[in-house]
């Protein structure tokens, strides 16, 4: 007789996933991690249940259809995912205007270029808590106010001490970002839509930083600050329009307002009897597992997953691939590359290369994109470095230009799938991580990625 959890049977399958456990119990998306999981990988069975949590209930044929406030709310969502985009390809157009009025050193620059990472370590520690604590919404908002400070803060600095704390700033508020937002959306999407509405994250990623690499070499630094606190303020607004996460609001027990925001998402003449059902068990299994703690992931049985992921989290940061966008135009400089024209080709491949990245990513699996993207990073950088080499051979010289460009035009190709690599390592072994211990690797995923 299986267990009972909530009044609901939990029956017990046999799951194949990918090359890592063969046997299991069936697949259980958690609230932060909906959106990862809720794609498969090849020759994957998909469950046969529409369930989000466990259970065997059979499939809704009226399955759910995305409505205006379920597109409008995604949208808002994403308003955040522009955000970080922009932040990433901010201080490569932005680099020459900058050092020539305020007089800043190249090693002054490094500082403000740089410094995001440090804010967004300590945003990427306190994301997962806060989002917990607060809720999915008011963490967005949250966010976005270190944003948008960040960005007036760079706009209207009249020194390298303002211009670091809103670069500061927005490392901080991006870091929760990054974590939220696909949670929102996993946390708020059907099952059946989950696949194509998470894409639009890593869109409006791309989006956001091919729209600063272009626009960068024709505005001033400080027209394009205010245009990227653009996104951090329709957001702000639209979160007052939007619901809360409808799990969320389970979890904490507060059914009322739990029923209502999955009806205002589901549409009023749905029928969300099943669903919430089928989140509330899921609520009542969470209860069963007791918090973990940090030590957890260090225990024998989690070793190889461990070593894994933060493996790979390790090796994709130490790449490069921060560097060379954050720095983009200088490196066109050096080699003797127009930096307008450098940029603006780059952020022309953003994002056709970003579609092309998902399509692949769904198609392929994530191993090959991970083997493609990491060999073609060694291959860009290889190039790049060379053709610096050639610079102090007189009859090699002529060859910089050709192979510097080549270089980055093949990184900048690149950069989309490594945006989706940075996803990978926590994919990969999440098969054989138990849900409660979960929550700390997605803190320590964002912690290395910033």
């Amino acid at each position: 007789m299986p267990k009972q959890f909530g009044g609901k049977a939990c029956k017990y399958q046999v799951l194949v996933i990918g090359p890592f456990c063969k046997r299991g119990k069936m697949e259980r998306e958690s609230m932060e991690e909906g959106l990862l999981t809720s794609r498969y990988l090849p020759n994957e069975t998909k469950p046969t249940s529409n369930v989000d949590g466990c259970g065997s209930r059979s499939d809704n044929l009226n399955k759910p259809l995305s409505t205006p406030v379920l597109v409008f709310s995604t949208l808002v969502a994403v308003c955040g995912s522009f955000c970080y985009g922009c932040s990433l390809g901010y201080s490569s157009p932005a680099e020459t205007g900058i050092k020539e009025d305020l007089g800043l050193s190249m090693a002054a620059y490094s500082v403000f270029g740089s410094i995001m990472t440090v804010g967004g370590m300590v945003g990427a520690i306190l994301s997962g808590r806060i989002a917990d604590l607060i809720g999915r919404r008011r963490t967005m908002w949250f966010s976005e106010v270190f944003c948008t400070a960040g960005w007036l803060s760079i706009a209207f600095a009249k020194s390298a001490l303002w211009l670091d704390i809103g670069r500061l700033s927005i490392g901080f508020g991006v870091a929760m970002i990054c974590y939220v937002v696909p949670v929102y959306i996993a946390e708020i999407t059907p099952k059946s839509h989950r696949g194509s509405f998470a894409s639009a994250n890593q869109l409006m990623t791309t989006s956001g930083f091919a729209l600063v690499y272009f626009i960068g070499t024709i505005i001033s630094w400080r027209t394009l600050a205010m245009i990227g606190a653009i996104p951090s303020v329709v957001q702000i607004i639209g979160l007052f329009f939007i619901p809360e996460s409808p799990r969320w609001l389970a979890k904490l027990g507060r059914e009322k307002e739990f029923e209502a925001a999955l009806k205002r998402l589901r549409g009023e003449d749905a029928d969300i009897s099943e669903e919430a059902a089928d989140i509330r068990d899921y609520m009542e299994i969470l209860k069963q597992q007791t918090e973990a703690s940090f030590l957890e992931l260090f225990q024998r049985r989690y070793a190889n997953s461990l070593f894994v992921g933060v493996g790979l989290m390790l090796l994709q940061q130490l790449g490069g691939n921060s560097p060379m966008a954050y720095y983009a135009s200088n490196i066109f400089e050096e080699a003797g590359v127009s930096s307008t024209i450098g940029l603006q080709v780059s952020a022309i491949i953003q994002i056709p290369v970003a579609i092309v990245g998902l399509l692949l990513m769904d198609r392929s699996g994530r191993r090959p994109l991970l083997l493609v993207s990491a060999s073609g990073m060694c291959f860009s950088c290889f190039l790049i470095g060379l053709s610096f080499c050639f610079k102090e051979f007189p009859h090699l010289k002529a060859l910089t230009p050709i192979l510097a460009l080549t270089g980055s035009l093949v990184l900048q190709f690149l950069l989309d799938a490594l945006h989706l690599m940075m996803n990978l390592p926590l994919i990969l072994p999440m098969a054989i991580i138990k849900t409660r211990i979960r929550l700390l690797k997605h803190t320590t995923h964002a912690f290395f990625s910033s």
